[in-house]
């Protein structure tokens, strides 16, 4: 257990440096947005680009890979949505709770920890992962977060969200880098020596900038929250205002962390353990790896859609802030587990 501490501490420590440089103020609040565009638009393309593009044309299309995490993705949505919708919890935010437990910070956090941790043969099953992710289980919760109208209300706001979600996977850039990877591989063509080298200095500077600014995006979120409770006090003791917002109690956030960072690794290692008994080519290295990439925490993309749409969004930082920082403990015990 020791070695995978020891491999895993950096990287949850850049996290706690950057929680620490934006609770401190140290990095402003209003920089945050330019990091998240360096990662997302420039840094974590060129990883994926690098990793797509030297991994195996078989390993990225591997067909079982991608039935595994496709049905414990869709089978936790479901889970999340059927049980926690209640008189308080809607559509909408029961959506997003299903999104939040079922999308793992992949593409941040768990692309370099797991290649540190298992070898660069884990980047194929880690890229199905995300593609089915990005394409698939976002859409599907966008589109479940609109069926709160009533009747051909809340279907029409439904056809709306999901085109509203394929507009954004297009102008996603990770989703082209992917593609990008999987043709350079399956041509076997390779970049031009000083193209590839820019490629490969945007690549090196993802996992520590994205690291860093996971603790930045989930320090920004608490802090956004408090003075946003403060701010509602005053507004209530001024009588502008209809009292602070209250926070999402511990029964609407616990379960869903509990189902992150336990029942989804769980269910995608018994399923994938089942079918490969059943005899389908599943390799037991690309299962270990996907169950590694289910018990990662949340995507802290998450927090910024469902602010986006109208959630709870202080229920779903809280439920990342909390995988985050569990997974400190549980993801060394999954390693351990596997190994």
């Amino acid at each position: 257990m020791l070695p995978v501490f020891l491999v895993t501490f950096p990287f949850f420590a850049l996290i706690a440096a950057g929680y620490a440089a934006a609770r401190t103020r140290i990095l402003p609040l209003d920089a945050i947005p330019g990091l998240n565009t360096f990662v997302l638009y420039f840094a974590l393309p060129c990883m994926l680009l690098r990793f797509g593009a030297g991994t195996p044309i078989a390993q990225l299309l591997d067909g079982s890979v991608a039935l595994i995490w496709g049905i414990c993705a869709l089978a936790v949505v479901a889970g999340v949505v059927l049980f926690t919708r209640n008189v308080r919890i809607g559509w909408n935010d029961a959506a997003f709770g299903a999104l939040v437990a079922a999308f793992p910070n992949t593409g941040f956090m768990g692309v370099p920890l797991l290649v540190a941790l298992l070898g660069a043969q884990a980047a194929g099953p880690i890229i199905i992962t995300i593609a089915f992710d990005l394409v698939v289980t976002s859409s599907l919760c966008i589109a479940l977060s609109r069926l709160d109208g009533a009747g051909s209300a809340g279907r029409h706001g439904a056809t709306l969200a999901a085109r509203k979600a394929l507009r954004g996977i297009l102008v996603n850039p990770m989703p082209w880098s992917i593609l990008l990877g999987v043709l350079l591989s399956a041509v076997r063509w390779q970049l031009p020596g000083p193209v590839e080298r820019t490629i490969a200095m945007l690549a090196d500077a993802a996992s520590p900038v994205a690291l860093f600014t996971i603790g930045a995006v989930l320090a920004r979120s608490a802090l956004l929250a408090r003075e946003h409770g403060a701010s509602a006090m005053v507004a209530a003791a001024m009588g502008t205002g209809a009292g602070p917002t209250p926070k999402a109690p511990l029964a609407d956030v616990l379960p869903v962390v509990l189902v992150k960072l336990v029942l989804h690794p769980l269910a995608v290692w018994a399923l994938g353990r089942g079918a490969i008994a059943l005899g389908l080519p599943l390799a037991s290295s690309a299962l270990a790896v996907i169950v590694l990439v289910a018990a990662l925490p949340s995507a802290s993309n998450v927090s910024m859609l469902a602010e986006r749409f109208g959630a709870d969004n202080g229920r779903i930082a809280r439920i990342i802030l909390w995988t985050t920082v569990a997974a400190f403990f549980t993801f060394p015990v999954a390693v351990g587990a596997l190994r």
